[in-house]
């Protein structure tokens, strides 16, 4: 599981690199470009993203105190929540589209694509680990001596939520 995190964090390494690279060489074309992006998807994005890892967490601490019922409710939660970044990210492509944010227009929107749909990509996968996950907790596969596979989907959805932290911020807040 580490190594898998580590990779993604190195992948993202590298793309924020070329964020870095895009921005020194287009400034003027990012201090245009965020303006354009529909920031409230961005932070209902985050909030998804967040409130999601939240409800995981407290899956992990039901499973590591028996509790079957709140590991299920929790669970649950957590998946439910996090079936709204899908969504959210759909209206904000929608959104974006019709206000002319499109790939290939210039260097700010190709990198703000390129990073946000990889992300959303790690996020996709996770979402299906989740639903893994949520079966294995309905079976009651989970116990205080057996937590691994929620504390690992709990860790691979916070290295993805730390990943859209940084996202948010270079694309939306701090521009």
């Amino acid at each position: 599981m580490w190594v898998g995190i580590t990779c993604e964090f190195v992948e993202f390494a590298v793309f924020f690199v070329v964020y870095f690279v895009a921005r020194w060489s287009y400034p003027d074309v990012f201090r245009a470009g965020a303006p354009r992006l529909w920031t409230l998807g961005g932070l209902l994005i985050t909030m998804v993203m967040l409130t999601s890892g939240y409800a995981l967490v407290r899956t992990v601490l039901a499973v590591r105190r028996d509790d079957q019922r709140g590991a299920r409710l929790w669970m649950t939660s957590a998946f439910v929540v996090a079936l709204g970044y899908p969504l959210v990210k759909w209206l904000e492509i929608q959104h974006n589209l019709a206000a002319g944010v499109v790939a290939g227009n210039n260097a700010f929107f190709t990198v703000y694509y390129y990073l946000t749909i990889n992300h959303f990509m790690h996020s996709a996968w996770g979402i299906l680990g989740m639903l893994w996950v949520l079966v294995r907790v309905w079976q009651g596969a989970y116990r205080p001596g057996n937590p691994k596979g929620v504390e690992s989907m709990a860790i691979y959805w916070h290295a993805t939520d730390m990943v859209w932290l940084m996202l948010f911020s270079l694309f939306y807040a701090f521009v």
